[in-house]
C-alpha cells in the first residue's frame, strides 16, 4: 500500500502549472479519432484515466502516437473504427466508460466495456437508458446496468429528444457522441448547465451543433476535420492549490494557463464568497476554451452555502473546498450534491470521514454535508480508499494541519494528477 508522509506547510508561494484538463483530454482523443485527418494535441493529460481512453481507441483501430503530453491522432472518420477483439478496459475512468457507451451505440458492431473494481460499482443506466431509445442494446449486471456492459450497436441510430434528470456532462456528451451516428437530430435539455467541453470541441471539429441556454441540438451529417488542440491546465487539479493558498494567511500563489470555462469556474465564485483574495488575469481563448492565470493571496475565510446551480460547476472540487470550509470561520452547507454518492467512493461519506480524522466537525446530509469551521486541523492518518480526489484533498488538509500526517493509498493520484506531490513540495518551498 502506497503511503505519503506530509509535514505542515508553513508558507506557500510561487508560480505553478498544473497538467492539462482531464475532461478536454478525453474528448480530444475521441473526436480526433472520429474526424477526417490528423489531430495534434498539446498538453494532453498523461494520466491513468486518459491513457485508458487512448488504449481503447487503439483497440478500435486508431493510430495514436503519444510522447508524454504530445499526441497525434490519425482520425478514421465516423465509420472507420474496427470491432474490438477483446474487452475494452476503462480502468477507473467513468468518463471513458460512459462516453464510450455513447460512441459504441452508433457502431454496427459488438463490444464490451468494463473497468476496475470501483468503476464496476458505478451506475451506467444513466446513459444506457436514453441510448436504448435510439436503438442500441445493452446488457450488464443488476438493474442499474453495472459493468461489464455489453453493447450491440446500430447504425444509423434514431433521433432523440431527451431531458436529462440531473445536470451531467458525461450523460450529455455520451448522447451527443451517439448523435453523430443518428439519422435525425439530437436535442438535449439539462436542469442546469453542466460543463460544456463536449459542445465546444464538437463545434471546433466542425460538427453541426447549436446551444441555447441549457439545451443543445446536434444535427447529423456534418464532416469533422482533424485539427490542432492546445489543452489548458485543469482547474479541478488547480483547485487543491487554490484551496491551500486561500486557507493559509500570507500565502501568495499564481497558477498559469488554467482553463476558465464558465461551466467549471464555480470554485472561483465560492472562494470569493468565502472572502479569498483571488484575481484572474491574461484571459485569452484557445480552441474555443477561455484560458488565463489565477493569483491568490491567503487570508481568513468564512463559511458559505454551496448549492444548485453551482454544484454542476464544481462537483469535482467539493472535496478540496471542504478542506477550506473546515478552516473557515462559521458554517458551510453543501447541498444538492447527491451525485457525490456515486463517484469513485461515496464522496459525501469519504469527505466527512476525512475531515473528522483531522479533528474538524463535518456531518453528512442526504445530499451533501455541514461543516463547522474555525478550528485548527490536527495531524491524522487517512486512507483514500483509492479515490484520487480524496487522496489529494487529504494531502492539502495535512499540509494545513498541525504535526505530521500520513495519507494511505496514494497511487490512485496518477488517475488525474501525476506529479501532484512534486508540485506540493514546490509551492511549500517557494514562499
Amino acid at each position: 500500500m502506497s503511503c505519503k508522509t506530509i509535514l505542515p506547510c508553513r508558507s506557500v508561494g510561487g508560480v505553478i502549472r498544473v497538467p492539462g484538463d482531464k475532461s478536454i483530454s478525453h474528448r480530444a482523443i475521441m473526436l480526433g479519432a472520429l474526424a477526417e485527418g490528423d489531430s495534434v494535441i498539446h498538453n494532453f493529460l498523461d494520466s491513468a484515466d486518459c491513457r485508458a481512453t487512448v488504449d481503447i481507441f487503439k483497440m478500435l483501430g486508431v493510430s495514436i502516437v503519444q510522447e508524454g503530453s504530445h499526441v497525434i491522432v490519425k482520425g478514421r472518420g465516423i465509420q472507420g473504427l474496427h470491432e474490438p477483439e477483446d474487452i475494452l478496459q476503462a480502468g477507473n475512468s467513468g468518463t471513458t466508460a460512459r462516453l464510450m457507451l455513447g460512441l459504441l451505440a452508433g457502431l454496427d458492431m459488438f463490444a464490451v466495456v468494463t473497468g476496475d473494481e470501483s468503476l464496476r460499482e458505478r451506475p451506467m443506466d444513466r446513459v444506457t437508458r436514453p441510448l436504448s431509445l435510439r436503438g442500441a442494446t445493452f446488457q450488464g449486471r443488476s438493474a442499474r446496468i453495472l459493468a461489464p456492459v455489453a453493447v450491440r450497436g446500430r447504425y444509423p441510430l434514431a433521433g432523440l429528444n431527451y431531458k436529462i434528470p440531473v445536470a451531467s456532462a458525461q450523460i450529455k456528451t455520451s448522447l451527443l457522441l451517439s448523435g453523430l451516428f443518428a439519422e435525425d437530430p439530437t436535442n438535449i435539455w439539462e436542469p442546469y448547465k453542466s460543463r460544456d467541453h463536449g459542445e465546444r470541441m464538437l463545434a471546433a471539429f466542425g460538427a453541426d451543433i447549436s446551444i441555447d441556454g441549457n439545451s443543445v441540438a446536434l444535427n447529423p451529417g456534418g464532416t469533422m476535420t482533424g485539427r490542432e488542440i492546445s489543452i489548458p491546465g485543469d482547474i479541478s487539479s488547480a483547485a487543491f492549490f487554490m484551496v491551500l493558498a486561500a486557507s493559509l494567511p500570507g500565502a501568495a500563489l499564481t497558477l498559469v494557463d488554467i482553463g476558465l470555462n464558465p461551466t467549471r469556474t464555480g470554485i472561483i465564485d465560492v472562494l470569493r464568497a468565502m472572502g479569498a483574495e483571488l484575481k484572474v488575469a491574461h484571459v485569452r481563448e484557445e480552441a474555443g476554451e477561455p484560458v488565463g492565470n489565477i493569483s491568490i493571496i491567503g487570508g481568513e475565510l468564512r463559511g458559505t452555502v454551496i448549492d444548485a446551480p453551482l454544484i454542476p460547476r464544481l462537483i469535482d472540487e467539493i472535496p478540496a473546498l471542504a478542506v477550506a470550509a473546515a478552516l473557515a470561520d462559521g458554517e458551510t452547507l453543501i447541498k444538492d450534491a447527491a451525485e457525490l454518492r456515486v463517484k469513485e467512493t461515496d464522496r459525501i461519506a469519504s469527505v466527512c470521514s476525512m475531515l473528522r480524522a483531522f479533528g474538524a466537525r463535518a456531518m453528512e446530509t442526504k445530499d451533501g454535508m455541514r461543516i463547522i469551521g474555525g478550528g485548527r486541523l490536527q495531524s491524522a492518518v487517512v486512507d483514500s480508499s483509492g479515490d484520487h480526489r480524496i487522496a489529494m484533498s487529504a494531502s492539502i488538509a495535512a499540509a494545513l494541519a498541525l504535526g505530521e500526517s500520513r495519507i494511505m493509498n496514494t497511487d490512485c493520484i496518477d488517475i488525474s494528477f501525476p506529479h501532484f506531490y512534486k508540485i506540493l513540495e514546490e509551492v511549500c518551498a517557494g514562499a
